[in-house]
C-alpha cells in the first residue's frame, strides 16, 4: 500500500513540473517545489554507491544553497518573500516549504513513509489550486492543519522510538561502519556540511589514537561520574543518547565502544524536522552545518498555525501512548551525553513580521503542553533515575587559531578537578555562615542583587551549595545553589551575552520576590519589539519566571583563554558560565530529582534542591516546572563584587573587581596574572 502511494505521488509530481494550470501567482513555487521533491525522491531510491568527492558536495550544495542568506531573499522559507509573492498565503506555503524540507533527511534515511506523506501533503495543496477558482486561505490552512492532527500520533511515535531503541540505527551504523579518512562519509546523513564539519573531521584524524581516547573518555567519565555523584544506578541502565555534530564520529566512535564497555548501547537521532516534533529554533539531536540561522529563527513558532486545545490534547495523547508502548526500553534510558560546539559566527536575528507568531491564548497552551509533556517524559525516564553529561568543542569557523584554540579547550576540559573541589570547598564553607549573598557590577554594569540562601539546621551535615567538578557539566568550575525566592531581588544587567546561540545587547532582568517582573534588552528599535524577544527565548512565554540557580563560576584558566582568542562572544553557555556569577531563570538544577539526596565530597547533603514553586509539586505537579533553565553570566570584568551578609550587615568578600580574594582563594587569579 505504501509503495503504491509513494509511486502515484512521485508520477504526479513528475507531471506537475510542465503543467501550467495553477494560478500564474503560485506556479513558480509548486514547479520549484515539485522540483525539489523529484530531487529526494531520487536520493530515496538510489543504491548506496561510490560518488566522488565533487559530486557529493555539488548535490549536498543544490540541496541547502536556497537558504543560504545571500539567497535567502529570494526564497519561500523566507515568510517576508513569501508575503512579497504569494500575499495572504505566504505564511501557509511558506510553513509548506518548511515541512517539504524534511524530505532531505527522509531520503537519506530510506524513510519512504515520511517522505510519502509529505509529497501527498503537497499534492493535496497543489489540488486545491488546479481549478480556476481560487482556494481560500483558511481552506489552504486547514489542509495544513489536518495533516499535521491525521500524523501526529505516527510522527510523535518514530520521535519517542528513536529515542529510546538502540536498534534504530541510522547515525549509528555511519560511525561504526565508515571509513573516517574519507570524508566523504559526512555526505552519507543528509545534513548540510560546511567547512566546520569537514574541518573538524581533518583535524581529529590527525590526533593519535590515545588523544582521541582521552578526549572521548573525558567525556564518557563524566557521564558515569554523574550517576555516582547522584547516587543514581547505572547498572540499571541500558542505553545512552549521544547528541553531537557532524565531523566529531572519530570521537564519538570510541566514546561509543567506551559506553558499551558500561554496559549502554547508543541511541542517536537526528534533530525534529517534522513541525509537529519540533521545539522553537533549537536543534536536538545530531545535526550538521545551519545553512542560516535566520531561516530557523523565522520558523521558531510555525506550531501557531495548528495550536490549539484539541491539539494540545492529541499530542499528549499521542505521547503517552508511543511512551506506553516503548516503556520497557524508557525505563532503562539513561539520558543524554552532549558534545556541543561553538566558533561560529554570532548569530543576531532579524525580526520578520511575516512569520507565523502564537498568540497569547496559544503561548498558554504551549506552556500547558510543556509542562504536561515533561510530567509525560518523566513516568516513562524517571528524573531521579537519570543522569546526563555535556561538553564543547571549536569549530573552525572560530578563526586562524582554531588549533590552539581546541588545544586549550582540551586543556580546560581536563583541569584538575582537585585543586577546584578544594578552593570551591571554602567558598562554599564561606557561603554557608550566612542567609544572603550580595552581587553588584562595576563600572556601567547596573547589577544589584540580593539572593536569599535557605536556612540550615546542622551546618555539619548540611550545606546550600554543590561543589561542582566535571562530572554533568564539563569542564570544572561552579558552585551553585536554588535560592530561597522570598528575599531574592534586585536587577541582573549583562552587557552582552548570548543564549541558546542569539545575541542579547544590554540585557536586563528585574526580579522581586525571587521571579522576573520586568526586563529589557537593546536588540531591535522598539521595545516592543525587545520584549517580545525575552518573552520568546527567556521567559518562554511564562507571566512570571523564577530564578532557579545562583552560581559562581571559579574557571578563571577558562576566561583567561577566551581573553587571549578573543572568543568570549563565541563560548556556549556552558563553559561561559564557569567565567563568572550566573542566575538561571526557570527550573532549579535538581527539576524532577529533588527527593533525591545529593551530597558534597565532603558528606554534607546539599539540602537547597527546592524553592518556594518546585515544592509545589506534592499539591499539583502542574505549577511547579517550567521545562526551561536559561543560564546568564556576568564576566568578572563587569563584576564589582560578592559578598556574603550577616545579619547585622557585615559582609565578608568572596570578590572584589572581578579578583577572588577570600582567604584560601588566591590560586584562582593565577591565569589573570601570568
Amino acid at each position: 500500500m505504501l509503495k503504491e502511494r509513494y509511486e502515484l505521488a512521485k508520477g504526479r509530481l513528475s507531471e506537475i513540473c510542465t503543467e501550467m494550470v495553477a494560478g500564474e501567482t503560485f506556479l513558480d513555487f509548486f514547479h520549484k517545489e515539485a522540483a525539489f521533491l523529484l530531487k529526494t525522491g531520487e536520493i530515496l531510491e538510489r543504491d548506496q554507491r561510490d560518488f566522488s568527492m565533487e559530486e557529493l558536495q555539488s548535490e549536498n550544495r543544490g540541496l541547502y544553497e536556497e537558504l543560504f542568506p545571500k539567497n535567502y531573499g529570494h526564497c519561500y522559507g523566507n515568510p517576508a518573500y513569501a508575503a512579497e509573492k504569494l500575499g495572504e498565503y505566504g505564511k501557509a506555503f511558506s510553513f509548506l516549504y518548511t515541512e517539504l524540507r524534511g524530505t532531505i533527511a527522509y531520503a537519506y534515511e530510506k524513510k519512504y513513509w515520511d517522505y510519502t506523506v509529505a509529497a501527498e501533503l503537497f499534492l493535496e495543496i497543489y489540488a486545491a489550486f488546479e481549478g480556476e477558482e481560487k482556494t481560500s486561505v483558511k481552506s489552504t490552512e486547514d489542509i495544513l492543519r489536518s495533516y499535521v492532527n491525521d500524523y501526529c500520533q505516527d510522527m510523535m511515535e518514530l520521535r519517542i522510538a528513536e529515542g529510546v531503541n538502540p536498534s534504530l540505527d541510522f547515525a549509528v551504523r555511519i560511525i561504526m561502519d565508515s571509513d573516517l579518512t574519507d570524508l566523504r562519509y559526512l555526505y552519507r546523513y543528509g545534513e548540510y556540511i560546511s567547512v566546520n564539519e569537514t574541518g573538524v573531521a581533518e583535524f581529529l584524524n590527525r590526533l593519535s589514537e590515545e588523544q582521541i581516547n582521552d578526549m572521548a573518555r573525558t567525556y564518557t567519565e563524566g557521564y558515569r561520574i554523574g550517576f555516582i555523584n547522584g547516587r543514581k544506578d547505572i547498572t540499571k541502565k541500558k542505553s545512552v543518547n549521544i547528541r553531537y555534530n557532524l565531523g566529531f564520529e572519530r570521537m564519538v566512535r570510541a566514546a561509543i565502544i567506551q559506553f558499551r564497555e558500561m554496559g549502554l548501547e547508543p541511541v542517536i537521532y537526528r534533530h525534529a524536522t517534522h513541525a509537529v516534533n519540533k521545539r522553537g529554533s533549537a536543534r536536538i539531536g545530531f545535526t550538521g552545518g545551519n545553512p542560516n540561522p535566520q531561516f530557523d529563527y523565522d520558523h521558531r513558532q510555525d506550531q501557531a498555525l495548528f495550536m490549539d486545545s484539541d491539539f494540545v490534547q492529541r499530542k499528549l495523547r499521542s505521547m503517552q501512548n508511543a511512551y506506553e508502548k516503548y516503556k520497557d526500553q524508557a525505563a532503562v534510558h539513561g539520558g543524554p551525553a552532549c558534545i556541543e560546539t561553538f566558533g561560529e559566527e554570532p548569530f543576531s536575528p532579524v525580526t520578520t513580521p511575516e512569520v507565523w507568531t502564537l498568540t497569547e491564548a496559544q503561548q498558554k497552551l504551549q506552556v500547558e503542553l510543556d509542562n504536561e509533556s515533561g510530567q509525560i517524559v518523566n513516568r516513562y525516564i524517571k528524573g531521579d533515575e537519570r543522569s546526563f553529561t555535556i561538553i564543547a568543542y571549536p569549530v573552525p569557523e572560530i578563526g586562524e587559531d582554531f588549533p590552539e584554540i581546541f588545544a586549550e579547550i582540551v586543556k580546560i576540559n581536563t583541569l584538575d578537578y582537585k585543586l577546584y573541589e578544594r578552593i570551591q570547598q571554602t567558598i562554599i564553607e564561606t557561603l554557608d555562615t550566612c542567609q544572603w549573598v550580595e552581587i553588584k557590577g562595576k563600572d556601567d554594569n547596573e547589577t544589584d542583587l540580593i539572593i536569599h540562601l535557605h536556612e540550615l539546621e546542622d551546618i555539619k551535615k548540611q550545606t546550600n551549595f554543590e561543589n561542582c567538578v566535571a562530572d554533568v557539566n564539563i569542564p570544572v568550575g561552579e558552585v551553585f545553589t536554588s535560592p530561597v525566592l522570598a528575599g531574592t531581588g534586585g536587577i541582573l544587567h549583562v552587557k552582552k551575552v548570548y543564549l541558546n546561540g542569539l545575541q542579547f545587547k544590554d540585557l536586563k532582568l528585574v526580579f522581586d520576590c525571587g521571579q522576573v517582573i520586568d526586563y529589557s534588552c537593546a536588540n531591535f528599535e522598539t521595545e516592543e519589539e525587545n520584549r517580545a524577544y525575552i518573552e520568546d527565548n527567556i521567559l518562554h512565554h511564562h507571566p512570571k519566571i523564577p530564578m532557579g540557580e545562583f552560581a559562581i563560576g571559579t574557571n578563571t584558566t577558562a576566561y583567561v583563554a577566551a581573553e587571549k582568542y578573543g572568543i568570549a562572544d563565541k563560548l556556549p553557555i556552558l563553559i561561559a558560565e564557569k567565567m563568572g556569577p550566573h542566575f538561571a531563570v526557570g527550573d532549579t538544577c535538581y527539576s524532577w530529582a529533588e527527593d533525591t539526596p545529593v551530597f558534597n565530597p565532603d558528606g554534607r547533603e546539599i539540602i537547597a534542591r527546592d524553592n518556594e514553586i518546585s515544592i509545589l509539586r506534592k499539591e499539583d505537579i502542574s505549577l511547579a516546572y517550567y521545562g526551561c533553565h536559561t543560564d546568564i553570566t556576568i564576566p568578572y570584568e563587569e563584576l564589582g563584587s560578592i559578598r556574603v551578609i550577616d545579619e547585622d550587615g557585615e559582609g565578608v568578600s568572596i570578590i572584589e573587581n572581578g579578583r577572588f580574594v577570600l582567604a584560601g582563594t588566591e590560586e584562582l587569579n593565577i591565569p589573570f596574572d601570568r
